[in-house]
């Protein structure tokens, strides 16, 4: 709350659940506070996502984009989304491939969804530089605006490379166990 009082109106969350819970009364009040759900958004939470959320960065498969895509028409709500790049090509993270973005940028406007930019999280442990200016280059390519990319370690390389929208939650509220 101190920081709506200061002026502060984007805020993230990673699960649906948590969201519904401890902002759904703050919006009501508080109609300038935009809430981005950053976390893995599975298909069947996107009903509750939805209608809480004004932003969602973890687009990252056809199957949720048409499930973001029938949701927001049934509730007559345009949702801003970031498709999810698998940047580093990693087995065990969420995201499309960089080679596939083409086709799934194409789908998700096709079904019509307000497609934003492109998200991407590099890989652990590594420098992230050349992860962030790939993503900076393929989200041009398409014309978007906007990315999605840095968080509280690595979120200032991020921005130079043209990130819009970092996370930093765990810088400003401490790490969670």
């Amino acid at each position: 709350m101190p920081l709506i009082e200061y002026g502060h109106t984007d805020f993230g969350e990673n699960k649906v659940q948590e969201a519904i819970e401890k902002w759904t009364e703050i919006k009501k009040i508080n109609l300038q506070v935009k809430l981005h759900m950053i976390g893995k958004l599975q298909t069947n939470k996107v009903k509750y996502a939805v209608r809480i959320f004004d932003y969602i960065h973890s687009v990252d498969s056809a199957k949720l984009a048409k499930k973001i895509a029938d949701e927001q028409n049934k509730i007559n709500k345009k949702i801003k989304v970031f498709l999810q790049i698998n940047i580093g090509d990693e087995d065990q993270k969420s995201g499309v491939n960089k080679v596939e973005a083409d086709q799934m940028v194409a789908y998700c406007k096709e079904i019509g969804l307000d497609l934003i930019g492109l998200m991407c999280i590099p890989p652990a442990n590594v420098d992230p530089n050349n992860y962030f200016e790939e993503m900076s280059k393929l989200n041009k390519s398409f014309g978007f605006e906007d990315l999605s990319m840095g968080m509280s370690s690595d979120y200032l390389i991020a921005a130079k490379h043209f990130a819009t929208y970092v996370r930093v939650g765990s810088s400003i509220f401490g790490h969670r166990n």
